[in-house]
C-alpha cells in the first residue's frame, strides 16, 4: 500500500552474503555451509503515523515461520524473522535496511509505504538480497526494472483500474482526486485521472500531517464534485473525511487502500459510514480464512488486520522460492521466483507477470458499515 518523496534509483542485483558479489552474486552461500538459520528481513512501519500497521505485517510473518518450523524447516534449516521500523521514512527506510543488511538476512520480505521502501531497492540490490514486497505498490517500484524485486500487492496502476471501474459504476459525473504528493498517493492520483476523461474535474494535493484541511476542501467543493477519491494514507484520510461531511458536502467518498484501517473509523468519526475503499483482499473479506483468522487471533490475542495475509504470504513465497531452488544463492533464489506457476495465495494462484507483479491485482472495493471495511464489490 508507499511514503514520502523518491529518491533516484539505479542498481540490479539480487540477494545476500554479505560480501556484494555484484550482480547475480552467489548471495547466501556461506549462510548455506554454516546451516544456521535463514534469515528473512522486515522493514515495517513500527513508529510514525503508519504505526498501526507494522503489528499486522510481523505477526502474520512470525505466523507463518512458525508454521513451517514446525514442519522442518527449508533445506533442513529453521527460519528466522529480522524486522526493522522504516517509520514510513525515506531516510529511516534507508537506516533500516542496511541494519537488516548486516545482520545477515537473505530474502527481504518488508515494505508498506511506497516512499520509504523506493530507497532500499539499491541497498538490498547492492547485498544481492531478493526483495518479495507485500503492501508497496507504486509503479513505481515496478518502473525501476529491478531484478531483484517482486511485488505482490497489485500495483499504483491496477489500483487505479479499479477506481475507474468503480466510479463510473456509480455513474458519478464530476469526480476529485486528492492525494498527498507521496510517492504512492500521487501515483494512483495521476493513474486514475485519465480513466475518468472530462469527469475528473480537480486533482487537490494537501501536505501530510496537518490537522486542518479546510482550504484544500474549500477548493475542491468550488468544483461541485458528486465523487471525491482520496488516495493517501488513513491519519489524513480521516480528517479529510470528516471535515469533507463538516463542509456539506453529499456526495460519495472513497478512500485508497493506504486508508483501510480501524483507525480511519476512528478519526473521522460517524462520517466515516459508507465510504468506499480500493483495496485487495483483507482478511474479513476471504471466505476461507476463518480457520486462519482463528490461528492468528489464538496466537497474538487479536484478529488480523490489513496486509496481514499478504506479509504472511510473503513468508511462504520465499520459502518456497528458496525450496525450489535449492538454495539461498540470490541468482537461483530469484529464478524460481520468476518461475512461480500457480503457487497458492489469498490472493488467488501466483504467477508473476515479465515486470515481476501479479498477473491480475485482485483489487476490489470495500464499503465501511458496522464500524469496520465489509466487501461491497469483487469486480470480478
Amino acid at each position: 500500500m508507499r511514503k514520502t518523496h523518491i529518491l533516484s534509483l539505479a542498481v540490479t542485483a539480487m540477494m545476500l552474503a554479505g560480501c556484494g558479489q555484484g550482480l547475480l552474486g552467489n548471495g547466501g552461500g556461506a549462510q548455506d555451509e554454516a546451516k544456521g538459520p535463514i534469515r528473512l528481513g522486515m522493514l515495517v512501519p513500527q513508529s510514525g503515523s503508519e504505526a498501526a500497521i507494522g503489528p499486522y505485517m510481523t505477526n502474520a510473518a512470525q505466523l507463518a515461520i512458525d508454521e513451517i518450523n514446525a514442519k522442518g524447516g527449508v533445506l533442513g534449516r529453521q527460519l528466522q524473522l529480522t524486522a526493522a521500523d522504516d517509520a514510513c521514512d525515506a531516510q529511516t527506510a534507508v537506516a533500516a535496511a542496511n541494519k537488516v543488511v548486516t545482520e545477515g538476512v537473505e530474502v527481504s520480505i518488508g515494505g508498506y509505504c511506497s516512499g520509504a521502501t523506493l530507497p532500499t531497492l539499491p541497498v538490498f540490490g547492492k547485498a544481492n538480497i531478493p526483495m518479495i514486497i507485500p503492501a508497496a505498490n507504486s509503479q513505481e517500484l515496478v518502473d525501476q526494472k529491478l531484478k531483484h524485486v517482486f511485488l505482490i500487492n497489485g500495483t499504483g496502476t491496477q489500483q487505479a483500474e479499479a477506481a475507474g471501474k468503480w466510479i463510473a459504476k456509480q455513474g458519478a459525473t464530476r469526480v476529485a482526486l486528492m492525494h498527498d504528493n507521496t510517492s504512492y498517493s500521487k501515483d494512483i492520483a495521476v493513474r486514475t485521472q485519465p480513466m475518468l476523461g472530462d469527469k475528473a474535474v480537480i486533482t487537490e494535493a494537501v501536505t501530510p500531517k496537518e490537522s486542518d484541511y479546510s482550504a484544500n476542501i474549500h477548493n475542491v467543493l468550488q468544483k461541485k464534485p458528486d465523487f471525491v477519491y482520496w488516495t493517501g494514507y488513513f491519519q489524513e484520510g480521516g480528517l479529510i473525511i470528516r471535515q469533507l461531511r463538516q463542509a456539506g458536502f453529499k456526495g460519495s467518498i472513497m478512500v485508497g487502500d493506504g486508508s483501510v484501517s480501524a483507525k480511519l473509523g476512528e478519526i473521522a468519526g460517524p462520517e466515516v459510514d459508507g465510504v468506499f475503499a480500493t483495496m485487495t483482499p483483507i482478511p474479513d473479506t476471504l471466505p476461507d480464512a476463518k480457520g486462519w483468522i482463528d490461528s492468528y487471533t489464538k496466537k497474538f490475542g487479536s484478529a488480523p488486520g490489513p496486509y496481514s495475509n499478504q506479509a504472511y504470504d510473503a513468508v511462504r513465497l520465499a520459502a518456497e522460492a528458496i525450496s525450489k531452488a535449492g538454495s539461498t544463492d540470490s541468482a537461483k533464489v530469484i529464478s524460481a521466483l520468476e518461475g512461480i506457476n500457480g503457487f497458492t495465495m489469498f490472493s488467488g494462484p501466483l504467477k508473476f507477470t515479465p515486470e515481476h507483479t501479479l498477473s491480475a491485482g485482485g483489487f476490489q472495493i470495500l464499503v465501511w458499515k458496522g464500524g469496520k471495511f465489509a466487501l461491497q464489490d469483487a469486480l470480478s
